[in-house]
């Protein structure tokens, strides 16, 4: 298995675990180099820090980044960025502007279903009450009886087309490339495979994002299979893009990819980290 993860979430955004309990999972489970990549949020990173130093993993200081891309939600992750960068930590606090307001929104529409109070109760399971998010009102939904588990709960309520579901403009696919390269890191399409576009599409959306500064794309990650795996690596080469794998762990149950789970890169692709050599930001603790 792969002793590097570069894509997971603590409880500074969506994921279950504290950036501390976070390291500790992945230390224990054989993982050596782990990016800390909550979304739209740096918050995590000094507590994953000093985790970090005592645990003996080599720590990415990392955030995936919402953007949206005609019309379509897509996610970029940043590696090695440097923290203090200030176009990220700005443009970073305009998305969380706009998560607070959309989780109103997903509030009230739950509401006028029948599941009262989402709310208040999405916003006590998160730790930081900043970054409430669809993966909150999941849980509440599942811990309140209206689904069974948090798949069943995007499915039924929170998913594209469904009653909760929220459209949101988030940061352009420029601007999100541009802040991650002002802060010195580099740019990684995150999972691809998951937003269901169709050879001609992918590959002008990698041709864009290379185009932009782009540097990678995340071939291995939970919600890839073996042909999303394939295609994706195959246009990534073409694209001239580098791969990256990351589990995009968010808790212990909600993924049948845990933490040092990730299998080897396709012996195609060019790994991200081998490129670190020549690129090697101060940031990686």
């Amino acid at each position: 298995m792969l002793s590097i993860d570069l894509h997971c979430h603590s409880d500074r955004s969506d994921g279950a675990l504290s950036p501390t309990a976070l390291i500790y999972r992945a230390a224990a489970r054989g993982v050596r180099v782990l990016a800390l990549t909550d979304h739209d949020t740096l918050a995590g990173l000094d507590a994953a820090t000093d985790a970090a130093k005592q645990h003996g993993v080599e720590l990415i200081g990392g955030v995936e980044i919402s953007v949206t891309w005609h019309g379509r939600t897509l996610h970029v992750v940043g590696l090695n960025v440097d923290p203090q960068a200030a176009a990220l930590s700005e443009g970073l606090a305009r998305l969380c502007s706009g998560r607070r307001r959309r989780a109103v929104e997903i509030g009230d529409r739950l509401d006028a279903m029948g599941v009262r109070g989402a709310l208040d109760a999405a916003t006590r399971l998160a730790s930081n009450p900043d970054q409430v998010g669809r993966t909150h009102f999941a849980r509440h939904l599942v811990a309140c009886g209206a689904a069974s588990d948090v798949k069943s709960a995007f499915r039924r309520y929170l998913a594209e087309g469904r009653a909760g579901y929220v459209r949101h403009q988030w940061a352009s696919l420029p601007d999100a490339v541009a802040w991650i390269r002002q802060a010195r890191g580099m740019a990684v399409l995150a999972h691809p495979g998951r937003y269901g576009l169709r050879s001609p599409r992918l590959r002008s959306l990698f041709a864009e994002f290379r185009a932009l500064g782009g540097d990678a794309v995340e071939v291995l990650t939970a919600s890839h299979g073996p042909e999303q795996v394939d295609a994706v690596s195959r246009v990534a080469n073409e694209s001239g893009l580098l791969a990256s794998a990351g589990s995009d762990f968010h808790a212990p149950d909600e993924s049948w990819l845990d933490l040092g789970q990730l299998p080897e890169l396709p012996a195609s692709c060019q790994p991200i980290w081998r490129a670190w050599t020549d690129r090697r930001a101060a940031f990686v603790q």
